[in-house]
């Protein structure tokens, strides 16, 4: 298959470079000293064990128009980040190229192909006048969960945490012909690719976690273990969830775990940093509207409270914006 990695940070890194070790045609599409370093080296993976494997026959360009189209686009930058993409992404499009949204949070498709009151839907939280809807057809969308933990140490070099589940879902909860080749070809390059049945409950188990740590520990700086076992944010952060839970099963949605359970599975992780806090320290944008504002939203749709969410939000909305404005970051250090 030719596949179009989108975003080549990290996950796109881990993904493509397997990809290509696997045998497959893959096209980063990267910037700057990214692109540089992968044309000149092709794409580096340190594994779990220290092992290294070279993915020399990757290739990459700047502009989409150069890969032209593909069979399948991984789409792994930030959810805010798609719309400076359009309408470049379309260059990779073919009459039968699949795109696969990895990206965390609420999709802009969540309704898409979704029977019910709500189908077909827009979320304005995380695409603002539609304009991501009007440029990827829903009939090309393919949903995923990114489980794994990896990070871009380098230029052209990804170190993974750990990890290597990515759950695949078709919109409409069907197992076609192109969602089954997808996770085969995934699963020889050495991911377990389920295919879930009920791609939207697994968005948000995933979800769940993401609302509440993410904002908290952008706030307090703190690392899921401390969030977790401080009884203050332990006790936010639950509220939180109790009130996306009420959300999320007024859209049909069923959670395979408890609460506790979930919490538990942080607090395991240790003295990670999320994303989000790893954000603040290094003054990028903050992924709050796919993460947090789509809740928000969805909780107005569906006539459930959210009062805490709705104020750690506005904490948190206040807080990117005061970095933005200053272009500044933030980070605790040592006295």
């Amino acid at each position: 298959m030719k596949f179009a990695v989108v975003g080549a940070g990290a996950i796109g890194g881990y993904l493509g470079a397997k990809l290509a070790l696997a045998g497959e045609e893959v096209t980063f599409i990267a910037r700057n000293r990214n692109l540089e370093a992968i044309r000149a080296n092709g794409f580096k993976l340190i594994l779990e064990d220290g092992r290294e494997e070279h993915a020399a026959t990757a290739k990459a360009v700047q502009h989409m128009a150069e890969a032209g189209p593909q069979d399948v686009v991984l789409l792994t930058v930030k959810a805010h980040q798609v719309g400076d993409l359009l309408p470049d992404l379309r260059a990779l499009f073919g009459p039968n190229t699949v795109v696969v949204t990895m990206i965390n949070g609420i999709p802009w498709w969540y309704f898409h192909k979704l029977t019910g009151a709500h189908e077909g839907m827009g979320l304005d939280s995380v695409d603002p006048g539609g304009r991501l809807a009007a440029h990827i057809e829903p009939e090309r969308i393919i949903g995923s969960v990114v489980y794994p933990a990896a990070e871009l140490v380098a230029p052209g070099v990804v170190k993974l945490i750990e990890g290597n589940r990515f759950t695949l879902g078709e919109l409409d909860g069907s197992r076609s012909e192109r969602i089954t080749a997808l996770s085969e070809v995934m699963m020889r390059a050495g991911f377990k690719a389920p295919v879930a049945k009920d791609i939207r409950s697994e968005i948000w188990v995933k979800l769940w976690g993401n609302l509440s740590f993410n904002p908290i520990s952008a706030l307090t700086h703190a690392t899921l273990e401390d969030i977790c076992r401080y009884p203050a944010t332990r006790a936010l952060a639950s509220r939180m969830m109790t009130e996306a839970q009420g959300v999320a099963e007024a859209l049909g949605v069923r959670f395979k775990i408890t609460l506790e359970q979930r919490i538990a599975g942080a607090e395991a992780v240790g003295a990670h940093k999320t994303s989000m806090l790893q954000d603040v320290e290094h003054g990028r944008a903050l992924e709050l509207e796919a993460l947090v504002g789509s809740v928000v939203e969805l909780g107005r749709i569906t006539g459930q409270p959210t009062p805490t969410i709705e104020a750690v939000y506005a904490a948190t909305s206040l807080l990117g914006r005061s970095l933005a404005a200053q272009q500044g970051r933030l980070r605790i250090e040592s006295a």
